[in-house]
């Protein structure tokens, strides 16, 4: 069937399904490389390295990824603010999907030497640069297409896609580990790469049916005819709009950071620090992960009733609040206490603070620069703050002799920041995305382009 003939129904579900089901298949592909970092990289590709050096190293590749984003984001925000959100979607995914299956096939120190940590590095930061511009306009396509009233809704279903990722690739993982036994180290591993090469077809196929955001095609016509507004977003937004994009940037530390140290750091710890068996940290990651699906949606549908701003400061205070008791119930090493620390964090305090954030910072920005401005202020945070945070926290506890309380410190600082960032942003949910447009465009400093002409213009 023809887009032009679809309802606006059935364009607005494809639009989520792009979204949703590309961020799935992304963040299971990124996933993948997390989970095998904390398990087998450190001695598959630094054997050279003492056991806990190895350890802090190979989670490092981890963040090693994260250096990447930024330029990722600056690259699909231009082409996302200019071409298009679907075309640069579709590029994202296809850089994803091609590093995650090379891992697949790539040699490891064993067999190539040196070559092997440098080459897996390099398609780490593929894998990076796909994901600087994935989250911002997987966010966009839905937020764009959703009515008004359920922009939180409608833009938190791609936000499901980081936790089924997980619970995807953990799942993945512990089926490969239980189908390869002793011989995980030295083939099975691989199997969880090698499925993205299977899952490439889902999601393009998804993705290439989906309809591009009526809010850019409009933008669209009114740059071709004004040539002045042909400036680079990126310049736009550092420009005008400084305030919505350090708004953007601190407003992830609550959990940006947080969610990686209860997943990718969790994991490690478990098995290293606690020498608890490695099934136990999966478990509880595939156990969270579903929670935090179920719940982000929900969360998504409050932030359209009471507002983002509120939604999140609830999220952001009940993980100030219970980063203490949930530290203490993984510091157990029993499986029960495991599995409830991780499900408490990503069902209640990380899914408060992560579900309204796409409809948030799309009602931040304008349509013209909005690619950019979510992509860069998202990507920034992560640079900032999450890429390292997995081998800094394990260098915290190897530092406090096994102890978390400088993990606990780290984690409510972050979260405070987080909260006083968004309480600087404001209520824009029951404007329609037109009414945003002409808002931010009468704001001091936040002028037209091109409406800023030189005499020689006319």
């Amino acid at each position: 069937m023809a887009t032009a003939t679809l309802t606006p129904e059935k364009l607005r579900r494809r639009s989520v399904q792009s979204g949703t089901i590309g961020a799935i298949v992304e963040w299971y592909e990124y996933t993948v490389y997390g989970t095998s970092a904390a398990l087998v990289f450190g001695h598959l590709f630094f054997p050279n390295l003492p056991g806990a050096v190895g350890q802090i190293v190979s989670l490092a590749t981890f963040g090693v990824g994260f250096l990447a984003r930024p330029v990722g984001a600056f690259v699909s925000g231009h082409l996302g603010d200019r071409i298009g959100r679907k075309a640069t979607l579709i590029m994202t995914f296809t850089i994803m999907t091609v590093a995650t299956a090379a891992i697949g096939f790539l040699p490891t120190y064993a067999q190539i030497g040196v070559a092997a940590p440098l080459l897996l590095c390099v398609l780490r930061l593929a894998q990076g640069f796909a994901v600087g511009g994935e989250w911002g306009g997987a966010a966009i396509i839905a937020v764009e297409n959703s009515p008004r009233d359920k922009r939180g809704l409608f833009g938190s279903w791609p936000q499901i896609g980081v936790s089924a990722g997980l619970l995807l690739g953990t799942a993945v993982v512990s089926l490969s580990s239980w189908i390869s036994g002793d011989a995980f180290d030295e083939w099975g591993w691989r199997i969880p790469f090698l499925m993205a090469i299977v899952l490439a077809f889902v999601g393009l196929y998804i993705r290439l049916r989906a309809a591009e955001s009526p809010a850019f095609l409009t933008e669209k016509a009114k740059m071709e005819l004004e040539i002045e507004k042909r400036k680079a977003p990126a310049v736009v937004l550092f420009r005008n709009f400084k305030k919505p994009l350090l708004i953007a940037i601190f407003g992830r530390f609550a959990e940006a950071g947080n969610y990686y140290l209860f997943t990718t750091f969790v994991l490690s710890y478990v098995t290293t620090t606690l020498d608890a068996p490695r099934s136990y940290g999966l478990i509880a990651s595939m156990v969270g992960a579903a929670a935090n699906i179920v719940m982000i949606p929900v969360f998504g549908r409050l932030s359209d009733r009471i507002g983002r701003v509120k939604t999140f400061l609830i999220g952001g205070g009940i993980i100030v609040v219970t980063a203490w008791p949930i530290f203490a119930l993984v510091h157990t090493g029993q499986l029960w206490g495991i599995v409830a620390g991780v499900t408490i964090f990503l069902a209640l305090g990380h899914a408060m603070v992560y579900a309204p954030l796409p409809a948030l910072y799309c009602e931040l920005f304008p349509t013209a620069v909005r690619y950019s401005g979510i992509s860069i202020g998202y990507q920034m945070a992560s640079i900032l703050l999450a890429s390292f945070t997995p081998a800094l926290a394990s260098a915290m506890v190897l530092w406090a002799d096994g102890d978390l309380w400088m993990v606990i410190v780290f984690a409510i600082l972050t979260t405070v920041v987080a909260m006083v960032a968004i309480s600087f942003a404001r209520d824009r949910r029951h404007l329609e995305l037109d009414e945003i447009d002409a808002e931010l465009k009468g704001l001091p400093g936040s002028e037209d382009p091109a409406e800023n002409r030189s005499p020689s213009h006319g």
